[in-house]
């Protein structure tokens, strides 16, 4: 049986805890890792009728910047290409929607911080 990756474990948590967080905060979750062959949406939510892509990057240090820093411009064009797959497959295309991120740092035995940024990118700066 092989051993779990505990770099999988601290993403799964993180993305838990982030869960928990928009939960909190009164949004609604409507999926979570959702997988296609060009990528995965870590969580899709809803936010006063808006549907939200949430991109969750969990981090031990600051070492690398904050949460906009994790999702460069590369991951942010992929992130709008599974939002409009997603999108289209629910026949939501009239839906209005965002992009945001969710970082989590710290250490995994700790409960660590939560930074949120709404609306952390706009899919027209691509």
């Amino acid at each position: 049986m092989a051993t779990p990756d505990p770099r999988h474990q601290f993403g799964q948590a993180s993305e838990t805890r982030a869960e928990q967080f928009l939960l909190a905060k009164g949004y609604r979750i409507l999926d979570r890792n959702v997988r296609t062959p060009i990528g995965e949406l870590d969580l899709v939510a809803e936010d006063h009728g808006v549907v939200v892509f949430v991109e969750v990057k969990a981090r031990t240090t600051l070492a690398f910047g904050g949460a906009l820093l994790a999702v460069d411009h590369r991951k942010r064009a992929k992130l709008a290409k599974l939002a409009a797959q997603y999108l289209a497959q629910r026949h939501w295309s009239e839906r209005a929607c965002r992009f945001d991120v969710v970082l989590v740092q710290g250490q995994p035995s700790t409960h660590g911080q939560i930074e949120h940024l709404q609306n952390a990118f706009d899919v027209a700066e691509h």
